[in-house]
C-alpha cells in the first residue's frame, strides 16, 4: 500500500512539474495604441522563442495604461506622452518607488482626411492645423489651406474634425506639436493625453479615428502612420521648423530625432515635435514603455529585463517593416545601462 501510495504521489508531483511547464508566466500590460502593431508583433515574436514568457498587451490608449501602471493592475504600462511630475510622485505614493521610461520606437502622428475628389497629399501648415482643430478654419477651400495647395481643386464643404474620446498619446504628441507652433491653441487648450477640444467628433483609439475618417467625407483627424498607411487614407505634408512641407517616413522620423540622440535626459522624458532640421517631420515621438522600478515577483522582474535587452537588439530590426523608425544607437546603449536600474 505504501508503495502504491508513493508512486501516486511521484506521479501527481510529475504531473504538477509538467503542468507548470507547459503553463508560460503571464506578463500583464496595458496603453498606447499608437505602437500596438510593433508591440504585438514583438510579444508574438519572444513568445514563440521564449515560450515559457507570454505577455498579454491591452490597446487602451496612454491615459488609461497610465492609470492600470499606477494602481499596480498591470506589471506594465505604455504611454506616447511622458508622465509628467505629479503622475510620477502620485505613483510613489503608492508604491514607495519610481517609474522607469524606456522609449521603445519612433513614430509619426499624421493629418490624414477624406476629401471627395482629392486624392493626392495636401499640404498642412502649422497654422492651419490649429485652425482647423480650434474650429476657426471651417472650409476646405480657406485660403489657409488652399494657398499651400495652388494646384489642388479643393471644395467649399464644411471641415469635419475628428479627435481621439480616450485618453490618448498620441493625442499628446498632436497637441504638444499644436501647443508650440500656436500660442492661441497653447492657451487655449493646451497639450494632454486628454484636452477639451474645441470642435469635433470623437473616435476611441487610433482605430477609432481610422475609422471615422473613412466612412465620413470632408473628414480631417491624426493618427499614427501606421494606421494610415495600413488603412490606405490619405496623410498630408506638414510644415516644419524650417519652412519646408516634409511626410512622414521612416527618415523624416529618424532625422526628427538626430538632435536629442546625444543629449537624452537620464529618464528618458523628452518632446521631439517640431524638431530642427531641413528634414524633419515635426509630429513626430518616441513612445515609451512604462516598467516599476521594483518587481514584487522576482520572475516576472528578470523577464521584464531579458524583454527589454531583446527589444533594443534584435526587436528593433521588426520596426521599419511596420512604418516605425528604430531607436539611436546612443539612446538604445543609454537604455541599456538604465535596465541595471529595475528591482
Amino acid at each position: 500500500m505504501k508503495r502504491i501510495i508513493g508512486s501516486a504521489v511521484a506521479i501527481l508531483a510529475l504531473g504538477a512539474i509538467a503542468w507548470s511547464a507547459q503553463t508560460p508566466l503571464l506578463i500583464n500590460g496595458a496603453g498606447a495604441t499608437f505602437p500596438y502593431p510593433i508591440y504585438s508583433k514583438w510579444f508574438d515574436e519572444y513568445h514563440k522563442n521564449n515560450g515559457n514568457i507570454q505577455f498579454n498587451y491591452q490597446s487602451v490608449g496612454s491615459g488609461a495604461g497610465i492609470k492600470q501602471v499606477t494602481e499596480g493592475t498591470v506589471d506594465f504600462g505604455a504611454t506616447d506622452g511622458p508622465m509628467n511630475d505629479e503622475q510620477l510622485k502620485n505613483f510613489m505614493d503608492k508604491r514607495g518607488s519610481s517609474i522607469l521610461h524606456f522609449p521603445t520606437v519612433l513614430g509619426a502622428v499624421v493629418p490624414t482626411y477624406n476629401v471627395p475628389g482629392v486624392g493626392g497629399a495636401l499640404n498642412f501648415t502649422p497654422e492651419a492645423l490649429a485652425g482647423i482643430f480650434l474650429g476657426k478654419i471651417t472650409k476646405w477651400n480657406d485660403p489657409a489651406i488652399a494657398d499651400a495647395n495652388k494646384a489642388v481643386k479643393l471644395p467649399a464643404d464644411d471641415i469635419i474634425v475628428v479627435h481621439r474620446s480616450d485618453g490618448s498619446g498620441t493625442s499628446y504628441v498632436w497637441t504638444d506639436f499644436l501647443s508650440k507652433v500656436s500660442d492661441e491653441w497653447k492657451s487655449k487648450v493646451s497639450k494632454g493625453t486628454s484636452v477639451n477640444w474645441p470642435v469635433g467628433l470623437g473616435g476611441k483609439g487610433n482605430e477609432g479615428v481610422t475609422g471615422l475618417i473613412k466612412q465620413t467625407p470632408n473628414s480631417i483627424g491624426y493618427v499614427e502612420l501606421i494606421y494610415a498607411t495600413q488603412n490606405s487614407i490619405a496623410y498630408g505634408s506638414v510644415k516644419n521648423s524650417t519652412g519646408a512641407f516634409i511626410k512622414a517616413d521612416l527618415a523624416s522620423v529618424s532625422a526628427a530625432a538626430a538632435g536629442y540622440a546625444k543629449d537624452m535626459p537620464e529618464d528618458f522624458r523628452v518632446s521631439i515635435t517640431n524638431a530642427p532640421g531641413k528634414t524633419a517631420y515635426p509630429i513626430s515621438s518616441f513612445t515609451w514603455l512604462l516598467i516599476p522600478q521594483k518587481f514584487t515577483d522576482g520572475a516576472k522582474r528578470d523577464s521584464v529585463k531579458a524583454f527589454l535587452k531583446w527589444m533594443l537588439s534584435d526587436g528593433q530590426g521588426y520596426a521599419e517593416a511596420l512604418s516605425y523608425a528604430k531607436l539611436p544607437k546612443e539612446v538604445i546603449e543609454k537604455e541599456k545601462k538604465a535596465i541595471g536600474n529595475i528591482q
